[in-house]
């Protein structure tokens, strides 16, 4: 007999908790950064140094981080469900705390990406600066998604959305579309688990929704107990 499928749309509110700050909570700045100078296409032109230099801080900061509660409950799930995580970050918790199946619908910080036709995706650690190029010669960025680029593993993320027998959203306000829109293809009779501690701009919906206000650390291994 199959296991059954849980699938988790995961946001940055999981990711604070193991001290990753997100621009959200801070009027539009993101570490004293403008998102406008930092994270859109057209900064990267204007300023490319600008830009490699802000996201070489954030990959500083996610290879110290460290997997919280909340991450390794969720990878716990495993051993009973199969399970997929669906995630709006950009680092690797996730992976760390054991999750196998993780879709990043905005990119990974420890992977870069050339700026030429070949669309090379390499794993990276390391600063990247001007003049760090991919083998034909193009220069690296950040494999990330900025404002005005297309989201990724979209329609893989909804098709698993389609299918799952249970649903968790976890430190997301689902104001960020269209990732947010895999809200629309959990099936009806699948029931959906909240966890935020702030309101959450949750469209109507025909299912049953339970939201915990409680930080993911407190309210991931609160809701696994008690309904998983």
């Amino acid at each position: 007999m199959s296991k059954e499928l849980v699938v988790v749309f995961t946001g940055a509110g999981i990711s604070a908790e193991s001290g990753l700050k997100t621009f959200r909570d801070s009027d539009g700045l993101w570490e004293q950064y403008r998102i406008e100078d930092v994270a859109t296409p057209e900064a990267f032109q204007r300023d490319p140094e600008l830009v490699l230099r802000f996201y070489n801080e954030r990959r500083k900061q996610v290879l110290n981080a460290q997997p919280n509660r909340a991450h390794k409950a969720i990878a716990d799930l495993e051993k009973k469900y199969d399970v997929v995580v669906v995630t709006q970050n950009i680092d690797d918790l996730h992976e760390r705390a054991g999750s196998s199946k993780v879709i990043h619908v905005h990119g990974e910080i420890l992977k870069a990406r050339c700026t030429g036709p070949c669309n090379h995706i390499i794993p990276w650690k390391k600063d990247i600066n001007l003049g760090d190029t991919c083998e034909n010669g193009y220069q690296l960025r950040p494999h990330v998604v900025w404002f005005g680029e297309p989201v990724l593993h979209l329609d893989e993320a909804f098709e698993w959305a389609s299918k799952a027998d249970k649903f968790m959203i976890v430190g997301t306000s689902l104001v960020v579309y269209p990732a947010a829109g895999i809200v629309f293809h959990v099936r009806p009779s699948v029931p959906i688990y909240v966890v935020d501690p702030a309101d959450v701009m949750l469209p109507t919906l025909p299912n049953k929704v339970i939201h915990v206000k409680k930080r993911a650390t407190e309210g991931v291994p609160e809701v696994i107990e008690k309904y998983f």
